[in-house]
């Protein structure tokens, strides 16, 4: 395969990411950007992967005088820059290019990172040895850095504040390098190393096959700035290469994978846990907190396990409106589902629970559950259930049987039972 460009490519993102292309508020539309150009990259990548990576680069040299106008409060711009930095190293490591190509590249993208601002390239760093490809020329790239390294590991040790923007560069480069020893000489004169430093420490003892090592040194210097689910993540990952799953499953995937919606929580455990099935799965991660099962409804209907869903419904506090819908959806399909979907939604809404709810929420649920009772043939069942729903031993019973225009002795309403409604 050639180790140079088959031909000149003119990159359309070249023009939307010149200095300043994007103002206060561009967030958005500079992440669609970044989008659009990662795309563009990739295809001119899959038949020419050297210009391809030459695209990359170009891109990364780009981002920050582009985006160095933006409010980056929200942090969306940040973690664009962050997905564009992870998706483009592997083309540019990957490339099969010249070394005479690739120092030039290298040589730009360190330009690239000592004028990085705000900085949105600055994780970039910790790829440099990657990057570099070879060990022989990540190790002519450590002796570059090192002196830069040593003069302000030199003026710390004085108690003189100082920084180096190549020290991610230098330890990165060192790993790559083989050259170990010398990598945790360099990080024992650190006196108070951050987690992009101090995990290269970790990484040459997982190298070295020292995986309860290597976890035990992250622990030892972790401070304040080292969050808990970036150890997670790094120790999960240390056992899972080291083949030792039930550890990093039963220890660390939890915290590791955590999102933002319990449903993807479970999908990203899933599918890195191929090994557990869906139902087993999911009670697991209902055991461990079990006064807040209800949050897990959602996930146990999107899954299709239906009796789950019900049992979960019922368990402990859940949304009433994300009950209301969930019959609504399976009103015609799954009547019996909807039925319990509705009575629970009015189970929770005469216990107090749930957000800014109004009568005709309250008349929806109703409705709902009687309408998929009769078509699942369960009306005296589900008048049974209700009879306790709005029975006046509750804290909203009153306002909800108000909502609903019905007294006590209305229909077969009014007989007094248990808190907890029969669901089966």
């Amino acid at each position: 395969m050639s180790t140079s460009p088959k031909t000149n490519v003119t990159w359309s993102f070249r023009a939307r990411f010149r200095r300043d292309a994007f103002g206060w508020k561009g967030s958005k539309l500079a992440s669609q950007r970044i989008k659009e150009a990662l795309i563009e990259i990739h295809t001119v990548a899959r038949h020419d992967p050297v210009q391809g990576a030459e695209g990359a680069v170009l891109l990364l040299e780009k981002l920050s005088p582009a985006l160095s106008q933006i409010d980056s409060s929200s942090g969306a711009i940040g973690s664009a820059c962050y997905g564009a930095i992870e998706a483009l190293v592997p083309l540019i490591a990957g490339a099969p290019a010249s070394t005479a190509l690739r120092k030039k590249w290298l040589d730009r993208l360190f330009e690239a990172i000592q004028a990085d601002q705000v900085p949105y390239i600055e994780t970039l760093g910790e790829h440099w040895g990657e990057l570099c490809a070879t060990p022989e020329l990540a190790s002519e790239w450590a002796d570059q850095l090192l002196p830069g390294l040593r003069l302000m590991l030199g003026d710390r040790a004085m108690g003189t504040f100082a920084t180096f923007t190549g020290t991610s560069l230098c330890y990165s480069a060192l790993f790559t390098a083989g050259r170990h020893d010398e990598l945790l000489q360099l990080l024992s004169l650190h006196p108070h190393p951050i987690w992009p430093y101090f995990v290269w420490g970790a990484r040459v003892l997982a190298a070295r096959g020292q995986t309860d090592q290597a976890i035990a040194y992250v622990r030892e210097h972790a401070g304040s700035t080292t969050g808990l689910v970036t150890m997670a993540r790094f120790a999960e990952d240390l056992l899972l290469r080291a083949g030792r799953r039930s550890e990093a499953f039963e220890q660390y995937a939890l915290l590791a994978n955590q999102s933002n919606s319990n449903l993807s929580t479970f999908r990203a455990l899933a599918k890195k846990y191929p090994e557990w099935e869906s139902d087993k799965l999911l009670a697991y991660l209902v055991a461990l907190s079990p006064s807040e099962s209800g949050k897990w409804f959602a996930t146990a209907k999107t899954l299709k396990l239906w009796d789950q869903a019900i049992q979960l419904a019922w368990a402990s506090p859940c949304d009433p409106l994300t009950l209301t819908r969930a019959a609504s959806d399976h009103l015609n399909k799954r009547a019996d589902f909807a039925m319990h979907c509705a009575l629970a939604a009015l189970h929770w809404m005469s216990m107090g629970y749930g957000y800014d709810l109004t009568a005709l929420d309250a008349r929806q649920a109703y409705l709902l559950a009687l309408e998929a009772a009769a078509l699942a043939q369960q009306s005296e069942h589900a008048q049974a259930v209700m009879a306790q729903i709005l029975a006046q031993d509750r804290p909203m019973s009153a306002s909800l049987n108000r909502s609903l225009g019905l007294t006590p002795a209305a229909g077969q309403l009014g007989s007094s039972g248990p808190q907890n409604p029969p669901i089966h």
